[in-house]
């Protein structure tokens, strides 16, 4: 069968340019990787040139929205790959060009399970017959067509007279419509019953509003649009988005008046009394946060002023140019800005609002896209989003001084995952944030010096460790840290869970709750998992992070907790009990304490799947299974091992991360009565959204206790 035919695509077109179509785009990616394995990308034709048959060499510009859907993680097909043909070859031969992007996509096609193919921008206009040719493209590959058109600044009368005239279009030339999204649409148009008339009767109509921050370009951009450099500020921060641009030829205290946080403001470069006054506004706490400033005429401070300002050692980029303030003023209003791979605050706000407005489930349905038989790494990753999103918990930061931590509290922000307490000096947070062009608006920000939470805080942690003679006053000193403020926070309901340990120790993030939350009914340690993300499963391994030789006992209470946590996160769990020896076959101190822990499981969790003592290769290849241990349930498919000690199992994972190329996910701590999660001091802002989303699920409620048995020992606790 041809990849044609198995292949499901969807194109994605508009009658004009400015639709905001490469968001829509990656909402659509978003969606379907999601749903099956192999996701491909395709830009049917790119206004810039193919790089293997380009004479522009390495340097030539390449097309931002093709470079960052390709930047998708669940996508796996390079830059040439994924280009079509040119503008200058669809007008030269329009025939040969649509023959060669028809060749081209199936090249692409045969590799994946899905491709999302996006049309032309409008940036080379063709007139009316522009989308004619998306239409055919789309025919030719047996694509149905996402058609998106803008709604800015048009009355819901205008957006249905221009999707209708475009679907007749699609359809003239025998491209089958599967849905129109209004973008960028106004408050007329949005959510309003009006809106579901605006297509016939067949096809649904989502409308997304206007968001400004997306067109917003960044200050590197304005800075190349005037021709300018940066002579003072941080050059990491003209990566921030130009939210206003104001000019400052007027009197300082008349420019106070009209800034903004997220302005560029544009002055001429001989006003020393303008820059200074800007650089004194944005650094204080009580005015905006300026994303730039730009100095016009070539003038730039000299001799005292210069030497102020090196001492002053701005980070608000301040970028010179030889332009004039009309000139400069002009370049600048007449930049746009672009969703690109670097911008990711504006990826996650693209997706945000997709998620919020499109009802993906109706659009794959009317793709007719079949679930993989598979679990990828993606396909996990979403899955926990979606149900971190369906029942939102309050997640406390320790960490409000680190920028990841930030970064990853306006990806969590933006998609809805969970809501945030951040602890930290509030000034100074939200203008780092501000600073680095984030949103955290939506979360409170607390100082761990808060008298009232202090005192109340103190009186509890007092109660609670009076067995250790514990005073107030000493508690007072304990719970200022911010490892025990967050902990007190979860402990007395403030926050559902805690996620710390990108800048402090696994000791200091754990210990406080060893000493306050401690540990859940019928559990004795407080153990760790890591879902090891597979190509094609999820895998729980535990322990690989905590109790660095568990007795027997330990062990099993290791291997009960791992399958409530497996079932938790949606893996049905079939336990094996690792060894060097599987079954009767082995004799040894090793060994018997495994034979021993798994009896102990059978006895006190009957309804288990449970092996051991187990081998690696006999628990997950069936053919090994077959002839070691034939009549297990678990051999050959077991999805929870549990390893003899922290060796085995930290080496284990890290190997198996490596060389198979596994997402590790963790570690995730269990056997808590309330979620506290340690990060990695080299987490990546990725890693530790991962964990805020995890925490959250555990949040939402506790795995299946086991039966109350047995005595709980309280060995970790008394050692706390």
């Amino acid at each position: 069968m041809s990849a044609a035919r198995t292949t499901r695509s969807i194109y994605i077109a508009s009658p004009e340019g400015d639709t905001g179509k490469s968001t829509v785009a990656l909402g659509v990616l978003d969606l379907l990787v999601r749903q099956v394995r192999r996701v491909g990308v395709y830009r049917a034709v790119s206004r810039v040139p193919d790089p293997p048959s380009s004479d522009a060499g390495a340097g030539a510009p390449r097309d931002h929205v093709l470079e960052m859907l390709l930047s998708h993680d669940g996508v796996d097909v390079t830059y040439e790959q994924a280009v079509g043909v040119t503008y200058d070859e669809v007008h030269a031969d329009p025939e040969a060009a649509l023959s060669r992007i028809v060749d081209r996509y199936h090249a692409v096609a045969e590799r994946c399970d899905a491709v999302v193919v996006v049309g032309t921008d409008y940036t080379d206009v063709a007139g009316a017959t522009e989308l004619s040719f998306n239409a055919r493209v789309a025919a030719n590959l047996a694509a149905p067509v996402l058609l998106v058109v803008s709604g800015h600044e048009r009355t819901t009368d205008d957006v249905r007279a221009l999707v209708r005239l475009s679907l007749a279009e699609l359809r003239a030339n025998h491209a089958q419509p599967v849905g129109v999204v209004v973008n960028r649409s106004g408050p007329s148009v949005v959510g309003t019953p009006a809106a579901r008339s605006l297509a016939d009767d067949e096809l649904p109509v989502w409308t997304i509003p206007e968001e400004p921050f997306l067109q917003a370009p960044t200050v590197g951009r304005l800075a190349e649009a005037v021709g300018g450099r940066l002579m003072l500020g941080d050059p990491d921060l003209l990566q921030r988005e130009a939210l206003d641009l104001i000019v400052g030829a007027m009197s300082f205290e008349h420019v106070l008046d009209h800034l903004s946080d997220g302005a560029v403001v544009i002055t001429p470069g001989d006003r020393s009394d303008v820059l200074l006054g800007l650089l004194s506004a944005h650094a204080a706490a009580s005015f905006p946060s300026l994303a730039g400033i730009i100095l016009t005429g070539g003038y730039v401070p000299h001799g005292m002023i210069a030497q102020l300002l090196s001492a002053l050692g701005p980070r608000v980029p301040v970028v010179s140019t030889p332009m004039g303030t009309y000139q400069s003023a002009r370049a600048a209003a007449e930049t746009r800005g672009h969703v690109t791979v670097t911008s990711s605050r504006k990826i996650d706000v693209a997706r945000a609002l997709f998620e919020q407005h499109v009802d993906g489930g109706a659009l794959l349905a009317r793709l007719d896209l079949p679930r993989a038989p598979v679990v990828t790494p993606l396909m996990f990753e979403y899955g926990l989003i979606e149900r971190a999103r369906a029942d939102r918990k309050r997640v406390v930061l320790p960490e409000g001084d680190d920028d990841r931590v930030l970064r990853a509290a306006s990806t969590v922000l933006a998609r809805g995952i969970a809501d945030l307490v951040i602890l930290g000096d509030e000034p100074e947070i939200r203008a780092r944030a501000a600073e680095l062009g984030l949103d955290i608006s939506a979360a409170e920000v607390l100082s761990p010096t808060d008298p009232e939470h202090v005192e109340r805080f103190a009186a509890e942690y007092a109660r609670l460790r009076a067995h250790k003679g514990m005073t107030a006053e000493r508690a007072r000193e304990i719970v200022t840290d911010v490892s025990y403020f967050g902990t007190m926070m979860v402990h007395l309901g403030l926050a559902d869970g805690m996620v710390s340990g990108a800048a402090h120790t696994t000791a200091h993030t754990i210990r406080p709750s060893f000493e306050i939350v401690k540990t859940a009914p019928g559990t004795s340690v407080v153990s760790s998992v890591f879902l090891m993300c597979l190509p094609d499963r999820v895998l729980v391994y535990g322990d690989c992070a905590v109790i660095p030789d568990p007795t027997a006992e330990q062990l099993a209470d290791i291997a009960i907790s791992s399958s409530a946590t497996a079932a938790q996160f949606g893996v049905d769990p079939r336990v094996a009990m690792l060894s060097y020896s599987t079954g009767t076959s082995g004799t040894g101190a090793d060994v018997d304490k495994v034979r021993s822990a798994t009896e102990l499981v059978r006895e006190r969790r009957p309804d288990l799947s449970v092996e051991g003592p187990i081998q690696y290769d006999a628990a997950v290849d069936a053919s090994v299974a077959a002839s070691k241990l034939p009549e297990s349930s678990v051999a050959g498919r077991a999805t929870v091992f549990v390893f003899p000690d922290l060796n085995t199992g930290n080496n284990t994972y890290k190997a198996v991360q490596r060389s198979a190329g596994a997402v590790a996910v963790g570690p995730v701590l269990q056997g808590l009565n309330k979620p506290v999660n340690d990060l990695s001091r080299g987490a990546l802002v990725a890693d530790i959204v991962s964990t805020v989303t995890i925490t959250a699920i555990q949040a939402q409620g506790p795995a299946p206790a086991p039966p109350a048995s047995r005595t709980e020992s309280k060995s970790q606790e008394a050692s706390a």
